[in-house]
């Protein structure tokens, strides 16, 4: 993989993230007691309006093939969406990100699994100090339910990002996203009918706005992890945090405290040495990795 193509990978990777972080901020100001899966529905249904018009002149590609893997994506993506919305409501805004981040740290081990990428040392010292810090952030003493979503949100980030090499090559990403988004709204009705609550229509603009931020990062890993192997970027997702706690600030007045900071140290700093790490000339020697299937 070019050089060039890594450092425009890791780029739109890091521009997806902050993107993202104003989506969580919408679902933060949404009533702790509000229906919550009314406010999911609301997400999968703006989404779709919104994509439908880049995919309706788009049709020399059969949609339904690998359909299979959009229908698992897609109700991956709506269970996530779910317990993002419950770890928000409950947490700190860059708390809940710092959780969220140990995704890349998933993803590493589920590419090696799935798709036998190599990992090297350097890769997994700078993805072990990433969760390190994820864990001062949160302090383990303290877990709670709202964590334990946010764990949730971070695998269901992690497979889902995995699974985007399993979707048909032809697609463009407004398609791929359009299909995550359609086959889960069926499972999304059927939730927010069986939570029996009065339908509060004054959600549905926080949701379109919400669902507008997370597709620029949706579609931003399509492009991104459809290409390059995943130990490659995977830690660029961690720059988000830094716009967390930027809008956790200013937006919500939530200060971090030590932990925070030391936290967010462990997690941003290894990624810059690890960057620097990928802009050397590589050597001919060949590189000591942890999984030596060249696959």
């Amino acid at each position: 993989m070019a050089k060039n193509s890594i450092k425009f990978a890791i780029a739109l990777l890091v521009i997806g993230n902050i993107v993202a972080v104003f989506s969580d901020a919408l679902i933060k100001t949404l009533s702790a007691d509000g229906p919550i899966y009314q406010f999911v529905l609301f997400r999968q249904l703006s989404a779709i309006l919104i994509l439908l018009p880049f995919c309706l002149f788009n049709r020399e590609h059969n949609l339904l093939v690998g359909i299979k893997w959009h229908i698992l994506r897609g109700h991956i993506w709506l269970f996530g969406a779910i317990c993002m919305v419950l770890a928000l409501n409950n947490m700190p805004l860059a708390t809940a990100n710092a959780i969220f981040y140990a995704a890349p740290l998933i993803m590493l081990p589920l590419a090696m699994l799935m798709f036998q990428e190599r990992l090297t040392k350097t890769t997994i010292l700078v993805a072990v100090l990433g969760f390190v810090g994820v864990l001062i952030v949160i302090k383990p003493t303290h877990i709670s339910w709202a964590a334990i979503f946010a764990f949730i949100v971070a695998f269901t980030v992690a497979l889902n990002n995995i699974l985007i090499r399993k979707l048909p090559k032809q697609l463009s990403v407004f398609q791929i996203l359009l299909l995550t988004n359609v086959v889960g709204t069926p499972a999304a009705l059927a939730l927010a009918i069986w939570e029996g609550k009065a339908w509060d229509w004054s959600a549905a603009l926080t949701a379109a706005g919400s669902s507008s931020f997370i597709l620029v990062y949706a579609g931003i890993c399509v492009l991104v992890y459809r290409s390059i192997e995943t130990n490659k970027v995977a830690s660029a997702e961690y720059t988000g945090l830094l716009a967390a706690v930027a809008v956790g600030i200013i937006w919500f007045n939530e200060i971090p405290d030590l932990s925070m900071l030391l936290g967010a140290a462990f997690i941003i700093l290894p990624l810059l040495w690890l960057a620097k790490q990928n802009t050397k000339p590589h050597k001919k020697t060949k590189e000591v990795t942890l999984c030596d299937n060249p696959n």
